[in-house]
């Protein structure tokens, strides 16, 4: 099979381990990225094995060897980024959450059906080997029905008022960096919320530095979820079913599960984390001729935007370019 070529529009952290979990497809190569100056694109590359590097992304996006874009930039900037992509005809995963509001996402899932292009939000989450096993747990009734998600993702970062995570003009705060695993997760296992609560703490910078969601559902189940930037919490999850529960410590980047029903012995299975499950997921997409994931469909990409934005107008959080 013909190798898959990926480009990066953006040569950030992320974008580091991306490439780094993309060598463990033997099917796919880094060939290009494209950085605002030419010397961090030539860096970038020699680190990560790109063999062509670009100063402007418009110019990796006319690499017609290029199969498909990650878009690697804050989330502010996705939005532009995506559309050039897109009309330069190019198959996008773009880095979550996808924009920093819903109008921006649907602007962008508007472009790719009109382009016919492949774009999909990259949490990558959804497609790691626990995750899929859970999931098969729960379609085949080993926990009943869904009752109560509990998920909690946050970390206690540096202060630095002017760095991404702190920083109003650059969509900072936990309901976007870290508050979208959450959600997201809420979103796969039980649709969208029929309400919506959020309380948060805004810190110094007019961010919030930790959020609390309680989702409802017309089914009668709930979510209860949280999310830090300044404040060290659980990142684990916990799905209660009328049968049982299934635990998923560290569920953003899961690596274990554990089944439990009342009187039996406790199941576990265990996989790999990587962010290559993602990109694998995407040359598969693309390769069949699909515009859109079925594991991760952009109408679901959408609504889960509407949530964060819920969540962020009853703490009231809204940033300057909105």
């Amino acid at each position: 099979m013909a190798k898959f070529n990926w480009g990066v529009l953006g040569a950030g952290n992320i974008a580091v381990r991306f490439t780094n979990d993309l060598k463990n497809l033997p099917d796919a190569q880094l060939l290009g990225v494209g950085s605002r100056s030419l010397d961090k694109a030539e860096a970038f590359a020699r680190r990560q094995g790109a063999t062509r590097a670009y100063g402007s992304y418009e110019e990796l996006l006319r690499d017609r060897d290029i199969d498909a874009v990650y878009v690697a930039t804050p989330h502010n900037f996705h939005r532009g980024h995506v559309l050039l992509a897109l009309e330069h005809g190019k198959a996008v995963l773009c880095e979550k959450p996808m924009e920093a509001n819903a109008a921006r996402v649907q602007e962008m899932v508007d472009a790719a059906k009109r382009q016919k292009c492949f774009l999909m939000e990259a949490m990558w989450t959804r497609f790691l080997p626990v995750i899929a096993g859970a999931r098969q747990w729960i379609n085949e009734g080993r926990i009943g029905d869904i009752r109560l998600v509990s998920a909690n993702f946050g970390f206690r970062t540096a202060w630095n008022p002017e760095g991404r995570l702190l920083n109003l003009n650059l969509a900072g705060g936990a309901t976007l960096d870290v508050g979208v695993y959450v959600v997201s997760l809420a979103h796969m296992l039980l649709g969208v919320p029929s309400s919506i609560q959020a309380r948060a703490h805004i810190g110094e910078t007019g961010v919030d530095e930790l959020t609390t969601m309680m989702l409802g559902y017309p089914s009668g189940a709930t979510a209860l979820l949280s999310c830090a930037v300044r404040a060290n919490i659980s990142d684990g999850a916990r799905i209660y079913g009328t049968e049982g529960y299934i635990d998923l410590p560290s569920f953003w980047h899961a690596t274990t599960a554990t089944l439990q029903i009342a009187g039996e012995a406790p199941e576990t299975l265990s996989g790999e984390a990587g962010y290559h499950f993602e990109a694998a997921e995407v040359a598969d997409c693309v390769r069949t001729g699909l515009t859109e994931s079925p594991l991760m469909p952009l109408e679901e990409t959408v609504a889960i935007a509407r949530t964060l934005e819920e969540v962020r107008h009853q703490i009231g959080l809204r940033y300057p370019f909105e």
